[in-house]
């Protein structure tokens, strides 16, 4: 682990709290995880305060802010007002990315922010999209700036291995496999579509950045040493960059919902209730995250393949990047008559779950899953077998990590965001049923689980490393 820079080793601690702003990007795969760590970290007797920007992209964003903050008064809001930006400067981009990149030419204007803040702050904790316009503010400021990544290790390590690979190659070979060191050869075909051209806004965010996470204070991930050890021990012993620092792995995180909900609160949410009239490991649940869209035709042939399958099931349903944008009922998206034909053994909705007590709920069985890192964490501490069929971005990498740690299956054939072809009702039916019948799925399953238990319990392996990062923030 790399020892702090002189700047920060010369503060010294004044028995003060120390005081740690988060700056967050946008989307909920971000946004999900960073208030469940700060949450997680709101326990350890240290201030923090947070930075917003409103309105959001989607509602789901709007709402979980809205909770964090009823939930937890002691914890400030720092609003941040955006200059102006011309998304027409980037013709057909995603929301997602457009916002990220409106926060980083942004982001010079958050340095006075934060040295205005009192109490003194300690440390940043960023998003990885931001890290190459945060960092340098926080070093400006002496403080600690750490990397709040939300998705795998493994991917951690592509991020900030990739522009040494493009250093390396040929100027004018297309981007291929990445070997990593010490960590495996990711595919072509596994890297985000982006990647693959240098010239895409998402590809220059992502070499930036990964530029960038090298010169920080450490990142934060949220994952265990029991589900990806190979890649986290080659990010702790320099062997994907040199001199990386410290890493901390505190996965996986618990949810804002479940650690405030009571036993009442459960039998007033419908879906919950739908569950427990069901038997034990009797339901599919199929959800492919908060952005992943599907198109209409790959959804009528999942639609068919859960039919066939005879399976009990609960479809969370989008079909549109941003919720609000969501406007298609779900006759007009499934056709007409599925619903009736699938009616009490089957639910679709489009409203925002509680994934984790889903998971965790004894009536489901399997998890059909875009393998976003956010579901892979939940099923790993839940102990669901997950049919991980990715759609874009990190997911495929993400899918290898559930296939080599037992976690779950990997369908690698099936097809990926942007290829024309699709994955028929009848393979997606016999898939299914063969998974719900798959006692050895399940028990590595239940492995993962107890490796996952172990980490956060007193003593594992993400307690420990919780307490390091704690330890760290103190002793500044």
């Amino acid at each position: 682990m790399a020892p702090p820079s002189p700047a920060l080793s010369s503060i010294q601690h004044d028995g003060r709290r120390p005081h740690v702003v988060f700056v967050p990007s946008a989307g909920m795969s971000h946004l999900t995880q960073f208030v469940r760590f700060i949450v997680a970290l709101s326990s350890h007797d240290v201030d923090i305060s947070v930075v917003t920007v409103f309105p959001t992209v989607s509602d789901a964003e709007a709402n979980h802010f809205a909770a964090l903050f009823k939930e937890f008064p002691s914890i400030r809001r720092l609003d941040f007002d955006l200059l102006p930006f011309d998304a027409s400067e980037f013709p057909g981009g995603d929301p997602f990315f457009l916002r990220w990149e409106a926060l980083r030419r942004s982001m010079h204007l958050l340095g006075p922010i934060i040295a205005g803040v009192t109490p003194r702050v300690t440390a940043i904790v960023t998003d990885v999209t931001l890290v190459s316009h945060v960092n340098p503010i926080a070093k400006n400021l002496q403080l600690q700036c750490y990397v709040l990544f939300v998705a795998s290790a493994t991917m951690m390590s592509l991020n900030s291995y990739f522009p040494i690979y493009l250093d390396n190659k040929d100027a004018e070979a297309d981007v291929g496999d990445v070997d990593i060191p010490g960590v495996r050869r990711i595919a072509r075909s596994w890297l985000p579509q982006p990647l693959l051209d240098l010239n895409k806004i998402f590809t220059k965010q992502f070499i930036e950045n990964g530029r960038e996470i090298v010169k920080t204070d450490g990142v934060l991930i949220n994952t265990f040493d029991a589900l990806e050890p190979v890649a986290l021990a080659a990010l702790r012993d320099g062997k994907v960059v040199p001199g990386f620092p410290s890493v901390f792995a505190v996965g996986p995180y618990t949810s804002l919902a479940n650690e405030k909900k009571d036993a009442g609160a459960e039998g007033e949410d419908w879906i919950l209730s739908w569950l427990r009239q069901q038997p034990a490991r009797s339901v599919v649940y199929v959800a492919f995250g908060s952005r992943s869209t599907v198109s209409h035709e790959q959804l009528r042939e999942i639609a068919a393949g859960l039919e066939a399958s005879g399976c009990r099931f609960l479809w969370v349903l989008k079909t549109t990047v941003v919720d609000r944008d969501d406007r298609d009922s779900l006759r007009d998206v499934l056709g007409d008559g599925f619903l009736e034909r699938v009616q009490g053994r089957g639910v679709v909705t489009k409203a925002w779950v509680d994934q984790e007590a889903v998971l965790s709920h004894p009536a489901v069985g399997l998890f059909l899953s875009h393998s976003g890192w956010s579901s892979v964490t939940e099923v790993a501490a839940a102990g669901m077998p997950l049919l991980a069929w990715p759609r874009l971005g990190d997911n495929r990498v993400a899918a290898a990590v559930v296939a080599s740690s037992g976690a779950g299956v990997w369908m690698e054939h099936w097809s990926w965001d942007g290829e024309e072809w699709l994955v028929s009702g009848e393979e997606i039916g016999a898939k299914l049923k063969e998974m719900m019948a798959d006692g050895a799925a399940r028990e590595k399953a239940a492995k993962v689980r107890e490796e996952a238990a172990k980490a956060v319990a007193e003593g594992g392996s993400s307690h420990t490393s919780m307490l390091e990062f704690v330890a760290k923030l103190k002793a500044t």
